[in-house]
C-alpha cells in the first residue's frame, strides 16, 4: 500500500529537518500542500532538502517548480483543473465524489480519494464525508485499487480497513504532523517514531 505524506498547510522553522529525516526512514513520496501563495517559500523549503530527494516530492502550487528542482511530478487539487499547457510527467489528481473516479482515473496517473472522514484542520466549510455505502459501491464497480488513495482525516487506525476495503494508498497528514508542536518543540522524534509505524502497516 502507498503511504503518501503531505505537508501542513504553513510553512515553519524545522519542516525540512524533519522532512529529510522522514525521506531517510523511506518516505517515498511527498506532497506539498500550502495555504501560502508565495512561491519564495516553496523555493526555499525545496533548496533546503537534498536534492537526491526532489523526485520523491509531488507539488501542488507553482507547478514552474517541478522541472526547476526536478520533482516527481504535478497534482491538481480539484477535478476541474487542467494540467498546464505542454506539461509532460506524471499528473495526480484529487476527487470528492466515487462517481468522478472513472473519468479522473483515465485524466491521471493516480487519484486521491477526498472526504473520508471528516479533515481535523479547522476549515470554512464542514466538508460531506464519504458514506461506507458509497465507500462499498466504488468497490463493487472496480473504482478503487492500486492507483485510488483515500484521504481526508486518516488515521493510524483507519489503514488494515482501507486495505480491505481496495484502496492502493493513503495521504496522511494531520495525524503525523500533531505530533510535533511548531510554537515550543523541538524533538522530532515522535513525528518519526510515528511515520515508522505508518510505513510497517503500509507495507
Amino acid at each position: 500500500m502507498k503511504l503518501v505524506v503531505m505537508t501542513k498547510s504553513t510553512y515553519f522553522v524545522e519542516e525540512d529537518k524533519i522532512i529529510g529525516m522522514l525521506f531517510e526512514e523511506g518516505l517515498d513520496s511527498l506532497h506539498i500542500s500550502k495555504r501560502d501563495t508565495s512561491p519564495l517559500y516553496l523555493e526555499r523549503l525545496l533548496s533546503l532538502l537534498p536534492s537526491e530527494f526532489h523526485h520523491r516530492i509531488i507539488v501542488h502550487q507553482h507547478f514552474y517548480a517541478k522541472n526547476e528542482f526536478s520533482l516527481g511530478g504535478i497534482h491538481l487539487d480539484s477535478a476541474g483543473a487542467a494540467v498546464p499547457t505542454g506539461y509532460k510527467g506524471t499528473v495526480g489528481r484529487t476527487c470528492e465524489d466515487v462517481m468522478q473516479l472513472r473519468a479522473m482515473k483515465k485524466q491521471s496517473d493516480y487519484v486521491f480519494l477526498k472526504n473520508i472522514h471528516q479533515p481535523r484542520e479547522a476549515t470554512a466549510d464542514r466538508e460531506r464525508v464519504l458514506s461506507d455505502a458509497e465507500l462499498d459501491e466504488a468497490g463493487r464497480q472496480g473504482l478503487l485499487g492500486r492507483h485510488v488513495y483515500a484521504m481526508g482525516g486518516i488515521t493510524l487506525a483507519d489503514i488494515p480497513v482501507l486495505r480491505e476495503r481496495g484502496f492502493g494508498g493513503v495521504v496522511i497528514r494531520n495525524d503525523l504532523w500533531e505530533r510535533f508542536c511548531i510554537h515550543s518543540e523541538q524533538n522530532f522524534s515522535p513525528v518519526v517514531e510515528y511515520f515508522r509505524k505508518l510505513r510497517a502497516l503500509c507495507q
